[in-house]
């Protein structure tokens, strides 16, 4: 199947690659009903990973023997060709299935994909927040107001420059009130929609054990939690490293090996949050700032923090993956 917003390409194939039907149906639940009627029992289904592929693959779970998402960067790399189209796509997808040749990605069951998409969300509120932030010193600055710039945004100083400045001007006043009514929304909703995560019932007992680990907060626990998913599927540190994308990609050839910089094939949302943590995380705990003191020694500030948000990851992974507290390890006794 290749899916788009309004339709969705199709082609069956048999398991010789005979091609039974192919065509296009509407991208609704209905014609996705009427569609499956249709096709010869049992059957399997392979999609590609979109923006859409979430609730088609809900939707077609219960009918078929297995439904299986690919992976569009390495798909890509297998199928390409001089010529495409939807029907070619679709059946491209059908060979690679049938040959099993399909470069499987992993997907979030519906609930934690329900969460995952509520904390997000409270993430770009985040960054329109600073994004507001940014404007407001930008609008006074334009003016060449004098300001204090880490008072600002407290309510009370911001009361007193717009009554007492008068470097302000009359038309300046209402941008500043009105920034200032959108920022204090969003911050409002912002703490409100993690406070809702935080108390669910199927995050809390999972992100309390994560937040024992000195220097993960609860942003950082929600943020593995949800974006993790299973943490079973991760069988080594590595892996979970990689998935992070803490790492670079490794490249070999005539026995010469070279290390690219940080790898683009990661997780965005993780890798950005492990990252900020790694740059506080030695304030708060004394065996990262020994590592954080060990790292600085090579000269190189951001491989520091690298290596922090490294030792990071191992830590959330061996409390997930244990169902445990946090435990300092005892250090050994001098002989």
């Amino acid at each position: 199947m290749d899916i788009h917003k309004k339709t969705i390409s199709y082609c069956v194939k048999d398991a010789a690659g005979k091609v039974i039907d192919e065509g296009a149906v509407e991208a609704t639940r209905p014609s996705l009903d009427e569609w499956m009627k249709k096709l010869p029992q049992p059957w399997t289904a392979a999609m590609e990973a979109t923006i859409f592929t979430g609730w088609v693959h809900d939707h077609l779970r219960p009918c078929a023997a297995e439904v299986k998402v690919a992976h569009p960067l390495m798909l890509r790399a297998i199928a390409a060709s001089k010529k495409k189209n939807d029907r070619i796509d679709a059946s491209k997808i059908a060979d690679c299935l049938r040959c099993d040749f399909l470069p499987e990605c992993y997907i979030a069951p519906g609930p934690v994909r329900e969460r995952r998409r509520t904390l997000r969300y409270r993430n770009l509120l985040v960054r329109q927040a600073v994004q507001l932030k940014n404007k407001m010193a930008g609008l006074l600055m334009e003016e060449g107001v004098t300001y204090n710039k880490q008072k600002l945004h407290q309510p009370g100083y911001f009361n007193e420059l717009l009554a007492s400045n008068k470097e302000v001007s009359m038309t300046l006043r209402p941008l500043m009130r009105l920034n200032r009514e959108m920022l204090e929304r969003l911050e409002k909703t912002e703490r409100g929609l993690l406070r809702a995560l935080l108390r669910d019932r199927v995050l809390k007992a999972r992100v309390e054990r994560l937040m024992t680990i000195p220097a993960v907060g609860p942003v950082t626990a929600l943020t593995w939690a949800l974006e993790i998913g299973e943490v079973s599927r991760f069988p080594s540190v590595k892996e979970a490293i990689s998935y992070c994308g803490l790492c670079g990609a490794e490249k070999t050839s005539a026995g010469v090996m070279q290390r690219t910089p940080l790898s683009k094939q990661r997780n965005k949302h993780l890798q950005c949050v492990l990252i900020e943590a790694a740059k506080i995380a030695p304030i708060w705990n004394p065996q990262l700032a020994q590592l954080h003191e060990k790292e600085l020694e090579k000269g190189n500030r951001n491989r520091a923090t690298l290596a922090i948000a490294r030792k990071l990851v191992a830590y959330l992974l061996a409390v997930d993956r244990g169902e445990r507290p946090f435990v300092v390890a005892a250090e050994p006794a001098a002989a």
